[in-house]
């Protein structure tokens, strides 16, 4: 079961992924459309706090360093 910070980390990094996501689809843009997804996804299969914020940064981090 996890945590209360897990679940909040999730949650933060779930909603940047559904603003990620929406921007992408209204844009047409792969690289956010993509990252938005994988944030909106990744909490539920990442068990440590430490991986799910790391993960999280960089997937945050991908669309404004990858421009497609």
């Amino acid at each position: 079961m996890p945590g209360q910070a897990s679940i909040l980390w999730g949650l933060l990094f779930g909603s940047i992924g559904l603003g990620y996501f929406v921007y992408g689809k209204r844009q047409r843009a792969v690289v956010p459309l993509a990252c938005g997804l994988a944030l909106m996804a990744f909490p539920y299969f990442v068990s440590g706090t430490g991986w799910l914020v790391a993960d999280g940064l960089v997937l945050v981090a991908v669309p404004w360093f990858v421009r497609l």
